[in-house]
């Protein structure tokens, strides 16, 4: 009986000697469709088994929200709205990664170790072939413009873009197109004649093309449009050719992050080797790295694009896009010139 007991407490005492088996949780709210960044995802959690990633996709809008409202807070948080990232990063709401890939990352892809742009995403057009059959596609925003004023009858209805005041991405794109684009605001009283859908995200609007609901779409997210292009032979992906606005999307560890070495784990591997591989190579979303090999690169889109590339800069300069006054005075006009051509069709 007493050596059935040693045997026991020796048993007892081995099992309490092994490692734990629990996992430590991540929680990242992000702006980026599962399907698109799956194959990442996999690869993070083959590669840190301990951590246990629950991942939740949702719009530029209600990640910023969360930010600020969910308690308890994200570990990690991603978005394409570049100012609405910086915005929170200016109010103190991240916390610096110091390691060596944070480090060593492209100054113009991060700010103060903070905020770190990981992807190098080119806005598209897209169009059904029945447009085709119609008319000759818009390669530039002035040829898009130009079928909007003398294609109306054809397009009314059957054009689509976003919504600038349900998407934090889309505004974005709007005010950097109003730099560039000599006549924009012609071209949203354009769009607004052509009773354009305005859409709250780029799916959406590829749903649109593909069931026949619309004919064309103006600034679309290229990494969506060119894996759904690839499954929907319906739609045409153009790159502009005049200039194409490129967007990164940004992660940041949240400063009160519950699990801060998980967050850590992810954004390092969000910035590694394998990470920035892993985009490269199987999904459309284009890595930074000037290092990495593969159909999506930062360089190989600069490669066939060329100068005309024009990326919206990860720094300061971009805060007075959310500046509330500022705000208030582009949704203003946008309203007045998107609904010009209703009130002077009714004098």
């Amino acid at each position: 009986m007493q050596r059935v007991w040693v045997v026991a407490l020796l048993i007892g005492g081995s099992l309490a000697s092994l490692p734990s088996l629990a996992v430590t949780p991540l929680v990242v709210e992000a702006a980026l469709d599962r399907q698109v960044v799956a194959p990442l995802l996999a690869a993070f959690e083959q590669a840190h088994p301990g951590i246990e990633l629950s991942y939740r996709d949702r719009s530029t809008l209600e990640v910023d929200r969360l930010v600020v409202a969910a308690d308890p807070p994200p570990d990690v948080v991603i978005s394409s709205a570049m100012p609405w990232q910086m915005n929170r990063i200016n109010q103190g709401y991240a916390q610096r990664l110091d390691s060596e890939l944070a480090n060593e990352w492209p100054e113009w892809a991060k700010w103060r170790n903070e905020v770190f742009g990981f992807t190098f995403e080119p806005i598209v057009m897209a169009y059904r072939l029945d447009l085709a059959r119609h008319m000759l596609p818009p390669h530039t925003h002035a040829d898009l413009q130009r079928l909007l004023e003398t294609q109306r009858d054809t397009l009314q209805g059957r054009v689509t873009t976003y919504s600038p005041s349900e998407s934090g991405i889309g505004y974005t794109l709007f005010q950097q197109d109003a730099r560039y684009t000599e006549r924009f605001w012609d071209l949203v009283t354009a769009l607004g004649a052509n009773d354009a859908h305005l859409a709250p995200n780029t799916r959406t609007m590829l749903e649109g093309l593909s069931e026949g609901r619309y004919w064309l779409g103006y600034n679309l997210l290229g990494s969506y449009a060119m894996v759904w292009a690839q499954e929907h032979s319906e739609v045409i992906v153009q790159v502009p050719q005049d200039y194409a606005l490129v967007v990164m999307r940004t992660g940041f560890i949240h400063r009160d992050a519950p699990n801060p070495r998980a967050a850590q784990a992810f954004m390092n591997f969000l910035l590694s080797c394998d990470g920035q591989r892993v985009l490269a190579a199987q999904t459309p979303l284009f890595s930074v790295r000037p290092d990495i090999i593969g159909p999506y690169t930062a360089q190989r889109l600069r490669d066939q694009v060329g100068d005309r590339l024009y990326p919206i800069p990860l720094n300061a300069s971009v805060l007075a896009f959310v500046d509330p006054q500022r705000r208030q005075a582009f949704m203003a006009r946008w309203a007045r010139e998107f609904d010009r051509s209703w009130r002077e069709g009714d004098q």
